[in-house]
């Protein structure tokens, strides 16, 4: 899927773009129901407004005894404050029911995208910035509880009183509004057409916005960078480039949308004047009373009134709708990695995990013609201890991307314990897996919660003693709340080692019977690297391991290292032999072995 930014609208979607809001608000079904009947009996309240004005003009007014004329008066007062109370009633209620409705949908949309946006896999966010999917799930979300919550309801209400008004203006005046509803179905067309235009502006105004959100998003997490090569102005500069490209789009919809607005309240009021005036002149020639007239005011106020709030909410309907086109876009991403239709089960894990990969051959989506892995094999036994050496770029993090099934292969076969793991599901395949990555990442929540993260049901116990073997327990319990205290956004309060050690305790409390170890150690000074090593070794007894290393003094111990390059496997043995046979390992050794000796 490309960057959404980078998408145009279809020419021939419109409001229609609106109707993929249906699957979240059929649950409501009931409540929108409940919504309309409090706006139809508000419109049609407001709509006896002026009937009840013309019977006090017409009736209340002509008794020639003051008494009764006063008493007349009073009903008729009293009359249109009951109508006042059942306006204010009903408008309460429907306000109630409309906002509610559009907070509950909004939060359906926002944990629906979320919940389908993390399960896609990494080839989703190769060409989708994190920065352009928190727009859609902040700006585009609120345009839709505008629309659902306020905009549609207002909509709606206004049709109705619109119609109302309309009908009783022609059952009024017949031949004069005729004329009046053929000069307002000329207002319509035009502004229908124009709208279009607005529609297509606003999705573009809401991709420069989520352009602008890419950039913060992207530069706020690597702050410590940009300030490190002085880059603070050149990103300011970027992000008001940016924002000034989003602030011009908008203008051009504001612009437009200011038009759209101006022509439809002038040629409707126009119509309307026309209306009144042929009214007056009835009034004069006495063909209607002064309360007749009086209710033809206040119908075409109505009426008035309720065009140019409908200019209004069409023009939040079209930001809407490119708002929800947004966001169908990605709940309609497929990930590449799939689910198995029938998933089968391996049986409980006894000590470490057989690994099997044979005659893989993959690249990366992003990369067709850069090859990964080539006719790859390599057969891993239960409890075994696996180091994969060899240059940048040979292939070493994509075999644990495979086995994590990030990406399936373009041809060859993978087998957890003798099952082929495109057969498993990804939960079943991920919970047999512990993984050490290079890049720790630490949650923005105490250091107790976040070890607890390889397990969520572990005690308190179990989580300070994985943290132990991790050799954490110390530096974790001198923190100012221990295991209580907040670690910060990526664990900025901690440093580089304190990570790592963070994210070893997690993969030790998991327990997998695989563990996938890439660089564990990279972030180690060497005595913690040398404490921690010796905990990983305890942590890899019973269990199968997989050990990603460029400092190779920590693999020598390995069962077996496999030694790659380009992609293809070009040495296999223990340490002693690789060295006697003066290969590639033997090169690369004894370079780190040298610039370790003359440091």
């Amino acid at each position: 899927m490309s960057t959404a930014s980078s998408s145009t609208p279809a020419p021939g979607k419109s409001v229609k773009s609106i109707s993929g809001l249906g699957p979240f608000l059929r649950p409501y079904r009931g409540r929108i129901v409940m919504a309309l009947v409090f706006l139809i009996l508000a419109a049609l309240t407001t709509l006896v407004l002026p009937l009840a004005l013309r019977t006090l003009i017409d009736e209340g007014m002509v008794s020639a005894d003051p008494g009764q004329r006063l008493m007349a008066m009073r009903d008729h007062f009293l009359a249109l404050f009951g109508v006042g109370v059942a306006m204010g009633v009903f408008s309460a209620s429907r306000y109630y029911s409309v906002t509610w409705l559009g907070e509950r949908i909004t939060a359906d949309i926002k944990a629906a995208v979320y919940a389908h946006v993390i399960k896609q896999s990494p080839e989703f966010f190769e060409t989708t910035q994190s920065g352009e999917v928190l727009s859609r799930l902040t700006a585009d979300t609120t345009l839709i509880q505008t629309v659902v919550g306020t905009s549609v309801s207002m909509g709606l209400r206004n049709v109705i009183m619109a119609i109302g008004a309309l009908v009783m203006l022609v059952i009024s005046n017949p031949y004069v509004m005729a004329q009046v509803l053929g000069g307002l179905v000329l207002v319509v067309l035009p502004a229908v057409a124009y709208g279009r235009r607005v529609r297509k502006l606003s999705r573009a105004s809401q991709d420069r916005v989520a352009d602008a959100s890419a950039i913060a998003s992207e530069v706020l997490n690597a702050v410590p960078v940009v300030q490190s090569y002085a880059a603070e102005q050149r990103e300011a500069d970027r992000f008001h480039t940016a924002t000034e490209g989003a602030f011009k789009t908008g203008e051009r919809r504001i612009r437009a949308r200011a038009v759209l607005v101006a022509f439809i309240i002038i040629a409707t009021m126009g119509a309307l004047l026309w209306g009144l005036y042929q009214g007056t002149q009835a009034v004069i020639e006495g063909r209607i009373s002064a309360g007749h007239m009086g209710q033809t005011v206040v119908y075409a106020i109505l009426l008035l009134s309720s065009f140019a709030a409908l200019s209004e909410v069409y023009g939040d309907i079209l930001r809407a709708a490119g708002a929800t086109e947004r966001l169908m876009e990605l709940l309609s991403a497929r990930s590449s990695i799939q689910e198995p239709v029938q998933a089968l089960r391996l049986p409980a894990p006894h000590g470490g995990s057989s690994v099997t990969l044979k005659q893989v051959v993959f690249h990366y989506p992003s990369r067709p013609k850069q090859t990964a892995l080539n006719q790859f094999d390599l057969t891993v036994s239960p409890g075994e201890t696996i180091a994969i050496v060899g240059p940048s770029g040979a292939g070493k993090s994509t075999i644990f991307q495979l086995l994590l099934r990030f990406y399936d292969p373009q041809s060859g076969h993978i087998a957890l314990d003798g099952t082929d793991i495109a057969h498993l599901s990804l939960g079943d395949l991920r919970q047999r897996i512990g993984i050490v990555p290079q890049d720790s990442t630490v949650f923005s929540t105490s250091a107790l919660e976040n070890i607890r993260y390889g397990r969520p049901s572990a005690t308190d116990a179990e989580v300070k003693a994985a943290a132990a073997a991790a050799h954490a327990h110390d530096f974790i319990s001198a923190l100012p709340e221990g295991y209580g205290t907040f670690l910060g956004e990526r664990g900025v309060r901690l440093s580089g080692g304190q990570r790592q050690r963070i994210s070893i305790a997690r993969a030790i409390l998991k327990n997998a019977p695989l563990l996938l170890l890439d660089e564990a150690t990279s972030a180690l000074d060497t005595e913690s690297e040398r404490a921690v090593q010796a905990a990983l070794e305890a942590a890899m007894k019973n269990r199968t391991t997989l050990v990603i290393a460029h400092r190779l003094s920590t693999v020598v111990n390995a069962d077996r290292i496999v030694v790659l390059q380009d992609g293809h496997i070009v040495d296999v043995g223990t340490h002693t032999e690789l060295m006697a046979r003066n290969g590639l390992y033997a090169k690369l050794a004894s370079m780190q072995f040298d610039n370790a000796a003359a440091a």
